[in-house]
């Protein structure tokens, strides 16, 4: 009886054992958050993610009574943004929400401050196929219509990219695919870009659907072209590359928010509920829609882990075969 009762005596310990840190884990996240959460954009105010991260940070304010603050930290395409929220403490109170750019750069800048592992995938809000775009005064009708003008033309037709993007690294990949010379003109900025496809200094530019829709609804320009798998609600008479024949990978710009490695997963678990709650609110949702013609997606950690993982498969090694450079 005695050893039944040592051994009961054990095995209760170990459970106890096993139980500590579950239920250290639990207080942490009850007993978060701290103070004020800084969400870090490592990008300047304008463009898409500024007001993306701001719609969040209104509505979690709304939802949660938490002190939220944006904290634009812009330079080197997110890098320098990037680094900062990587070597933020991992207690919570630093998150990140960035643009698809972010998983490039460690292909395009080779002495980073900071490494993947260094962030940790949160979720994706959410993402939208982009858009290629032609000048009115130019005769194409499609991007099919590019690719034949080119194949006649090599190098003369001018294509507007953003540098160190995936627009870049996909046209890239069409010119090979193709077998077709497009001159692709990078730009440092969406804003540049959207002023000379407006002037009509490059016949053709690629941009995200939420910073070219504006010019297309007004006709200032015409989409020949979107990059998803399907039609895009927001351009439905106008076809995907896949339709055209044009061949290459469907192609999304992205939302999604990281925190600095090691912060705690029931606190990770807590702010992805939080800001799910918040972007599938009907309004917020409705707001996305209308503004950026983004899909809400709200992914998991480890789905946003495993599609940034085989995105950086795909795109890194067109950038190793081609030799694209990220300016």
């Amino acid at each position: 009886m005695k050893s039944f009762n040592r051994r009961f005596v054990l095995i209760g310990g170990a459970a106890c054992g096993f139980a500590a840190p579950a239920i250290a884990r639990a207080q942490a996240a009850a007993d978060w958050p701290k103070g004020q959460i800084k969400i870090i954009v490592p990008f300047p105010p304008g463009g898409s993610t500024d007001p993306v991260a701001r719609i969040v940070q209104a509505k979690l304010i709304e939802l949660t009574g938490w002190n939220i603050i944006i904290d634009n930290k812009p330079g080197g395409t997110g890098a320098v943004g990037s680094a900062i929220a990587a070597k933020a403490a991992p207690d919570g109170q630093t998150w990140m929400l960035t643009f698809d750019s972010h998983i490039l750069n460690p292909a395009f800048a080779a002495n980073l401050p900071y490494k993947d592992s260094d962030l940790f995938n949160v979720m994706q809000i959410g993402r939208t196929p982009q858009a290629i775009m032609a000048h009115p005064d130019r005769p194409y009708q499609t991007f099919a219509d590019v690719v034949a003008d080119a194949q006649k033309r090599p190098g003369k037709v001018n294509v507007g990219v953003l540098g160190a993007s995936q627009a870049l690294v996909l046209m890239t990949l069409i010119k090979k695919e193709n077998d077709v010379d497009l001159n692709l003109i990078p730009y440092k900025g969406g804003g540049p870009l959207n002023q000379d496809i407006l002037a009509g200094v490059t016949d053709v530019a690629i941009g995200s659907l939420t910073s070219s829709s504006p010019h297309i609804v007004s006709k200032k320009v015409r989409a020949i072209g979107v990059t998803g798998e399907n039609r895009t609600p927001a351009l439905p008479d106008t076809p995907t590359l896949i339709e055209q024949g044009v061949k290459g990978f469907p192609s999304y710009s992205w939302w999604g928010v990281y925190a600095p490695a090691g912060t705690p997963r029931p606190i990770i678990d807590r702010m992805h509920a939080e800001i799910t709650r918040a972007v599938r609110s009907p309004d917020v949702t409705q707001k996305f829609v209308e503004t950026f013609n983004m899909e809400v997606l709200t992914t998991s950690p480890e789905e946003f882990a495993a599609y940034q993982k085989s995105e950086q498969e795909r795109w890194f090694k067109v950038i190793r075969d081609n030799d694209i450079k990220g300016d």
